[in-house]
């Protein structure tokens, strides 16, 4: 994958403690409300021992974007991934097309919702304790490191 000139949300599982932090003040600053159902990133517990924060990781070539029929996600400032509500009909072809599970439908809506980056200042980033999360460019980021974006995932889901 070449090295892309955009800012990206990156995770080091490693660091992780599975706290939430992240998916608190995501819900508190999207909805209003703490209410993780209704965050942008997941904290999933992989095993006892890893949480591994899931959040957009605005792939260039962005599947969810070719997969959505209804011309209802696009790029937005900073490059980041933003869904139209009013074009969206919840049909979850984007779901199935986002190869790290980071699109969800609203619990109430059933509206597509994916991490737009806060306007370029996460508020996950800003709040979780541990610094597992990082917004830096994606050629500095760990999964450039890594190889690629989806090396971290293959490796923790499949081991």
């Amino acid at each position: 994958m070449t090295a892309r000139s955009f800012s990206i949300i990156s995770v080091d599982e490693k660091k992780c403690v599975g706290c939430m932090m992240c998916e608190i003040v995501c819900s508190l600053t999207k909805e209003k409300e703490v209410n993780p159902d209704r965050s942008r990133i997941k904290v999933y517990g992989l095993h006892s021992y890893i949480d591994l924060p899931v959040v957009c990781r605005q792939c260039s070539d962005a599947p969810c974007e070719k997969a959505c029929e209804y011309e209802a996600i696009s790029r937005g400032k900073n490059n980041a991934i933003i869904i139209n509500s009013d074009n969206c009909n919840g049909c979850g072809l984007c779901l199935d097309a986002c190869p790290f599970g980071a699109i969800f439908l609203h619990p109430e809506t059933d509206i597509a919702e994916t991490c737009d980056l806060c306007e370029g200042k996460p508020v996950c980033v800003k709040y979780c304790p541990t610094g597992c999360l990082d917004y830096s460019l994606w050629e500095n980021s760990l999964e450039a490191k890594r190889g690629t974006e989806k090396t971290l995932y293959e490796k923790l889901i499949l081991n």
